[in-house]
């Protein structure tokens, strides 16, 4: 990401010369190339004035450029010796359903404890497959949502499970609980999701975003008994036909029944999240591929983790959601 040689952590520069943000970042941080400069951008990490700004932003002589260097990366991930939840294995890929809370691969702020580190415990031929910095991933969750995740054995597995992705044969569903009664009960959401220009860490419905497709129903209805006007909640089945980063979150937000627990693109004071704080509730429930070792299709089933169903038990209690 960056020159090793540069200690994480603030940086405060003083702008010298009139020009793009990016630019001037490159000038003032030689350690730092333009695409360097750029992602840290994008990210978040940079701050003119203590105002967020894009990259093509025109800096002036005088103002303050705050970077947020994270901490290097290191070059190969190191196997630890951690517990795997492994739902199926054969001599191409490996499926484990991923704990809420557990990071896919080490990155600024998460470097150990993730799967990756975990597989190459587990599997150290690993190591060699795919990209250095996350051997044999083929897809990504979130860190608090739980469920099915595919890694690849070796690459030519790698290589096939990325065709199936690309071509949409993967079929992969998600339960989610939402804010409110879902309303229709069944449909498809055809919206194009980019970065949020405004909440660089955010994606957003934008127009010439990437197409993003995510068709659902709505397989119960919570309604707590306090009548007219009481907080209902709806779990959804949900079926991305596309793979965009925070995809269901996003469409879900956007047709107004966020994701209980998320506050990226949740309301946060909803009533269940206020009584149980849980975290966003999204769990990959169900994967279907073909093997690239048999060539024969696999349906993998990850059963709701215990703390989505404690939260599903206290709103089918009569005293939900106090309880």
């Amino acid at each position: 990401m960056y020159d090793r040689a540069v200690n994480s952590g603030l940086l405060t520069l003083t702008v010298a010369q009139p020009g793009r943000l990016d630019k001037a970042i490159a000038v003032l941080l030689p350690m730092l190339s333009r695409s360097a400069a750029q992602r840290l951008i994008a990210q978040g990490r940079v701050r003119v004035d203590d105002l967020a700004r894009d990259a093509d932003f025109r800096v002036q002589p005088g103002q303050t450029i705050v970077v947020d260097l994270p901490e290097p990366l290191p070059e190969v991930p190191q196997a630890e010796s951690l517990a795997l939840d492994i739902l199926y294995e054969d001599q191409s890929v490996i499926v484990i359903n991923k704990p809420a809370g557990m990071v896919v691969h080490p990155a600024p702020g998460n470097l150990s404890g993730t799967v990756v580190n975990a597989v190459l415990a587990y599997a150290p031929e690993v190591v060699t497959v795919g990209d250095a910095r996350r051997p044999g991933i083929v897809h990504r969750l979130d860190k608090e949502t739980s469920g099915l995740l595919l890694i690849a054995k070796h690459e030519p597995a790698l290589r096939a499970l990325q065709s199936q992705f690309k071509a949409r044969t993967i079929k992969k569903t998600y339960l989610a609980l939402c804010v409110g009664h879902v309303s229709p009960e069944r449909g498809a959401i055809d919206k194009p999701i980019g970065r949020d220009p405004s909440k660089r860490r955010h994606m957003a419905i934008i127009a010439g975003g990437r197409e993003a497709v995510t068709q659902y129903v709505v397989t119960e209805v919570f309604a707590p008994p306090g009548g007219q006007g009481a907080a209902c909640y709806s779990l959804v089945r949900a079926h991305p036909l596309t793979g965009r980063t925070h995809q269901l979150r996003v469409h879900l937000a956007s047709i107004g029944y966020p994701i209980v627990g998320d506050v990226l693109y949740g309301m946060r004071k909803d009533e269940l999240t206020r009584k149980l704080r849980p975290r966003h509730m999204l769990h990959a429930s169900e994967l279907t591929f073909v093997s690239p070792a048999s060539g024969q299709e696999v349906k993998v089933h990850a059963p709701l983790p215990d703390d989505m169903r404690r939260v599903l038990d206290a709103l089918s209690s009569p005293s939900a959601p106090d309880q």
